[in-house]
């Protein structure tokens, strides 16, 4: 329980850190120089207020430190700078990961897990409203400052209070020790080389990277697209209300960690088997967005029920946390981290393709072709869930144990 509310915290501050960059820039360059122009005249503007400086005097001098900060990091020592901030975020999910793999007793993956990786939900959430009045009644740079220094005091708490595994804890007692470790005996491999060839040939393995891809699409197209869509198209932008672009992620959060509480539950104390419940939750995590996104298409003017939409397709997205989310601790708990980094990199692309798709689809900028985007999205989403319901397991593979033996849990 240590362990995954300092990770909570951990990935709490890392969305914290990612968001606000978006929010500060808001107050770094003028956001009145140049209006996007609405090129739909298929419902009426909601709001045509533009966003204007509270201090103009400060102009230049945001926008020199803005040049600063961005420009010269760059041109000095080249494009590796933004690389790095960009790439080294991407070591946190299979890092924690591969830490679950020796703290995690199997039936409490779920909530442990859930807690966890919640944390970056909620990091959203207060990011995004918090970085806004900071930057309204300080300064924009004060986001980096504060959210910075968080980060740092999170670390030194971090490598005082957390250990690798339980056998090198301090303050862990042995009764707990003991029981991780025992739950874990018949699960973890000792072997010291990697089983490459059959990890590749996994089909369980393929499957998670199928519903992680997947899913990431319909994600990315929430996340991105339908914002857009909103705004092009309904002609209401859902990001001049903090509460609004925070609101799909509280629910997300929120069903997050009840959904991996509930998990656990059906599995410890309803004896539901762990494929069962797994595919169950994928199935709800991706059918659910995928209808959700469809729906949107065909709300005409209704902004009101496309928020509505967007908070109940995100809030459903987070039974997958339960479903193939953790999966790679169920097939192979020795190479978890290992398995996350493979299904990970899949999952980016959709990340890249996505918003390239979308607009090479939508040149006219009509209902009826991004009702073309909702599908293609919803259909990759239908398709991972299946494919997952089909090829996933619950069991640790044989080429993940010693000896090969096959265990159930």
């Amino acid at each position: 329980t240590c362990l995954a509310i300092w990770a909570f915290f951990g990935f709490f501050l890392l969305y914290a850190l990612r968001v606000n960059l978006s929010v500060a820039l808001v107050d770094m360059v003028e956001s009145n120089a140049s209006l996007p122009k609405n090129t739909s005249s298929t419902c009426p503007e909601h709001s045509a207020t533009p966003v204007v400086f509270r201090n103009t005097t400060g102009v230049k001098h945001l926008v020199s430190e803005f040049s600063f900060r961005f420009w010269f990091p760059e041109n000095c020592f080249g494009g590796k700078v933004r690389l790095y901030i960009g790439v080294l975020p991407g070591v946190t999910f299979p890092a924690m990961h591969a830490m679950w793999s020796s703290w995690s007793p199997p039936l409490e993956r779920s909530k442990l897990l859930s807690i966890s990786y919640a944390g970056a939900q909620l990091g959203t959430v207060v990011s995004l409203p918090l970085s806004g009045l900071i930057c309204f009644y300080m300064d924009w740079v004060y986001v980096f400052y504060i959210f910075g220094a968080l980060g740092v005091l999170w670390f030194f708490f971090w490598v005082l209070m957390v250990s690798d595994t339980p056998e090198t804890h301090k303050r862990i007692s042995h009764a707990e020790k003991e029981y991780i470790l025992s739950s874990l005996t018949e699960q973890l491999s000792s072997q010291k080389s990697v089983p490459w060839k059959a990890m590749w040939t996994s089909l369980p393995l393929w499957a998670i990277v199928v519903a992680h891809f997947s899913y990431n699409w319909t994600f990315y197209t929430l996340l991105t697209l339908l914002p857009t869509y909103m705004k092009e198209i309904l002609r209401f932008d859902v990001q001049e209300n903090g509460f609004l672009s925070a609101l799909p992620y509280f629910g997300c959060w929120v069903c997050i960690i009840l959904s991996g509480q509930f998990a656990d539950h059906l599995r410890e104390k309803q004896n539901f088997s762990t494929v069962c419940v797994r595919k169950t939750f994928t199935l709800i995590g991706m059918i659910g967005p995928a209808v959700f996104l469809v729906a949107a298409g065909f709300i005409g003017c209704n902004y009101k029920l496309a928020v509505a939409f967007v908070t109940i397709s995100t809030t459903l997205g987070g039974f997958s946390t339960s479903g193939y989310s953790i999966n790679h601790l169920d097939i192979a708990p020795s190479y978890a981290g290992i398995l996350l980094g493979i299904t990970n990199s899949f999952a980016t692309i959709p990340g890249m393709v996505g918003p390239l798709v979308a607009k090479s689809l939508t040149h006219s900028n009509t209902v009826g072709e991004w009702q073309i985007v909702f599908y293609i999205a919803a259909a990759i989403n239908l398709f991972g869930a299946f494919f997952f319901a089909l090829f996933g397991s619950g069991e640790v593979q044989d080429w993940a144990l010693d000896g090969y033996h096959l265990h159930r849990n």
